[in-house]
């Protein structure tokens, strides 16, 4: 669920994940396992490709915890 959520905001910030990994310092690598769910960022790395879009590590949290509970719903 972070991953696709890292993915939406990268992508409606119009950023490839190569410029998101320019900005960020974070390896574009990284940042593809990321977004398919493959690894999880530390709080740090979490924060610098926020940063790097332009949004908030609070609000990118938030959509993912509502996510979450709208699963817990549907069991």
């Amino acid at each position: 669920m972070l991953g696709e959520e890292l993915k939406r905001a990268r992508e409606k910030a119009g950023k490839t994940q190569e410029q998101r990994s320019h900005d960020s310092g974070v390896s574009r690598q990284y940042i593809s396992y990321l977004e398919h769910g493959k690894k999880s960022p530390t709080v740090e790395t979490l924060f610098r490709l926020c940063d790097a879009m332009g949004v908030s590590a609070a609000d990118v949290i938030r959509r993912v915890a509502r996510q979450r509970e709208q699963c817990k719903r549907k069991l």
